[in-house]
């Protein structure tokens, strides 16, 4: 295709087969030529003139970058007017899901839930705290086998105990928690509190 011919005379059948040649005249007067078109097709969408601009632009260097896209276009215009208009639209609506996402945050974040998370570190502290207050053979093998999840053989094994002495450390480790925990009246009616009761 010659270079240096004026914008209006190319067809949409001379725009496509330059496009896929990579020509950059020709790129460059399809932008011309259809710029303003998709920009107003765009913002019916998006309703903002500089998004509904980076739309149009996002369409045209993707068809630069990969002019592979629109070998079975039968209509150059038609091709492009689809592209900006999918894009629009995905575009809308992951905006919806960002703010549908921020809102369920803020409302997840409000001062119930945030009170929440504060006592439920609070319960935890304290639990921990009386763990470390317990004997420390016996700390070693509730620690063994709440936070590293072993077996009471395995315990046994490493520590060189009977299971039956495992089992008793868990035990009195378990009674003596439960005593620390329900002396505390601040949490009794709480349902984290009353659940980690029950897992202990």
């Amino acid at each position: 295709m010659a270079r240096g011919k004026s914008i209006e005379p190319y067809t949409d059948e001379e725009l496509l087969a330059g496009i896929r040649n990579a020509d950059h005249d020709v790129f460059t007067t399809l932008y011309s030529r259809h710029f303003q078109g998709l920009s107003l097709a765009a913002l019916k969408y998006v309703k903002d003139v500089s998004i509904a601009e980076e739309v149009v632009q996002d369409i045209f260097l993707k068809l630069w970058e990969t002019p592979a896209d629109i070998l079975n276009a039968r209509s150059l215009k038609a091709y492009l007017y689809r592209a900006v208009i999918n894009h629009s639209i995905n575009y809308v609506n992951r905006q919806k899901n960002i703010e549908q996402h921020h809102q369920r945050m803020a409302e997840e974040l409000g001062h119930d839930h945030i009170e929440n998370i504060i006592e439920d570190h609070a319960l935890k502290e304290m639990l921990y705290q009386e763990i470390e207050r317990l004997p420390v053979q016996c700390r070693k093998v509730f620690k063994m086998s709440r936070f590293q999840n072993l077996k009471y053989r395995e315990i046994a094994e490493q520590l060189n105990l009977s299971e039956k002495t495992v089992e008793n450390h868990i035990v009195n480790a378990l009674k003596t928690l439960r005593a620390k925990l329900l002396e505390k009246n601040t949490f009794k009616n709480d349902p984290t509190f009353l659940k980690m009761l029950l897992l202990l």
